[in-house]
């Protein structure tokens, strides 16, 4: 009767105990999140205490910015590993990467392995600003290379706001979406909290990430949800138990 009045809960009240990670980016010194040891440690310290079972990290491929290859990103997981074994151990550290998509990706994958989450599952991202105009034909290029690619964070790509419509044809072509858990609560602003609510509420959301980086993300885990549609959250997080 007074469910209005019922305080929303934290985000870091809804990871549960065996929740699978499949994005952040603890590894160090090779892109925009860790910086060194120090910082991987306290990520994932702070990662465990959340209740993360697993981190399947995800350090961006990005030509010209991030030229990170299999080699960069398994030499920065062995650097954990040798560093830090019992907290590699104890979040069962793996690592993927979150690949930019543009012409440079397209050659990428044609003549060169990717790192996937799992089996063919593929994490890939776009420009903030813009689309690529050739969007539709990237992917349908990596389907047919056999990959299964999964959209990193959609509800934060603005352009996509006021068209809902760009959002279904990517579904319609099969794609994956992964949302951010921080854009529940508020953080990427109130445009991305509300976009947040209208995809999971069209069903649009398979899994979800923490996109961790460093400590403002951890600090955020303590925030509220901001969103209505607190159950279809819940769901996709139980969702990652896929890439257990």
């Amino acid at each position: 009767m007074f469910s209005f009045l019922k305080s929303k809960p934290t985000l870091a009240s809804l990871i549960p105990n065996n929740y699978v990670d499949i994005h952040s980016h603890v590894l160090p010194g090779i892109d925009d999140g860790a910086k060194n040891l120090k910082d991987s440690q306290f990520l994932m310290e702070s990662m465990i205490g959340f209740g993360f079972k697993k981190c399947i990290t995800s350090p961006h491929t990005m030509a010209n910015v991030y030229n990170n290859t299999i080699e960069t990103i398994n030499n920065a997981k062995n650097k954990i590993e040798n560093e830090l074994p019992d907290l590699a151990q104890q979040l069962d550290l793996r690592a993927a990467s979150e690949y930019f998509i543009d012409e440079n990706f397209i050659e990428n994958f044609k003549s060169n392995p990717l790192l996937t989450l799992k089996d063919n599952y593929v994490l890939v991202e776009m420009s903030f600003l813009n689309p690529p105009i050739q969007l539709h034909d990237y992917l349908f290029e990596l389907q047919l290379a056999g990959y299964q690619p999964v959209l990193a964070h959609p509800e934060r790509y603005a352009y996509y706001h006021t068209n809902f419509k760009g959002f279904e044809k990517l579904k319609k072509m099969g794609l994956k979406f992964q949302l951010n858990l921080l854009s529940s609560v508020g953080y990427y602003g109130p445009d991305v909290t509300n976009t947040t609510d209208k995809l999971l509420k069209a069903g649009f959301i398979d899994f979800v990430g923490s996109d961790i980086h460093h400590k403002q993300h951890i600090d955020s885990f303590a925030r509220k949800v901001a969103i209505k549609q607190t159950k279809a959250l819940q769901i996709a997080i139980e969702n990652n138990q896929f890439f257990l």
